[in-house]
């Protein structure tokens, strides 16, 4: 792992709803962040919206497995998300395993997309949906 991604994955997994502030040490202003449910551009929006994922969600802790670089100052991180919401899977844990693809300038990441399963995440875990999907799952497999 490269020096670069290890300090990220570390100073990543340390953050909770307490120190948010910190996203600006890992990020830049200009940051774009993707996933599978939303798309933020700017570094306040960013603080925003992982304000709004950290008071919504119980224990969410990330545990990276380890990264790869793909080009110069651009890299994969591979990890599990962890975490707990009162209404979905009536509060047990969930994990989810996915991806993140870094680039960085100047210490800091400015673009940074998430790859994960978003029905492992979150739809297989809703009371009627979940049902659903658990249905065609088995019908598919």
């Amino acid at each position: 792992m490269t020096d670069f991604l290890e300090g990220f994955a570390r100073d990543f997994a340390s953050l909770d709803r307490h120190n948010l502030a910190r996203l600006a040490q890992l990020y830049s202003d200009d940051i774009q962040f993707t996933d599978p449910l939303h798309q933020v551009q700017g570094l306040d929006r960013l603080q925003h919206y992982f304000a709004e994922l950290y008071a919504n969600v119980g224990d969410l802790r990330f545990e990276f497995h380890g990264a790869d670089t793909c080009a110069s100052n651009q890299g994969y991180l591979r990890w599990t998300m962890s975490y707990r919401h009162p209404r979905l899977k009536g509060g047990r844990l969930i994990q989810v395993a996915g991806c993140s693809h870094l680039h960085w300038r100047d210490g800091k990441v400015y673009r940074h997309r998430d790859y994960f399963d978003a029905g492992a995440l979150l739809y297989e875990h809703l009371p009627l949906l979940g049902t659903a999907i658990a249905w065609l799952k088995r019908r598919l497999g």
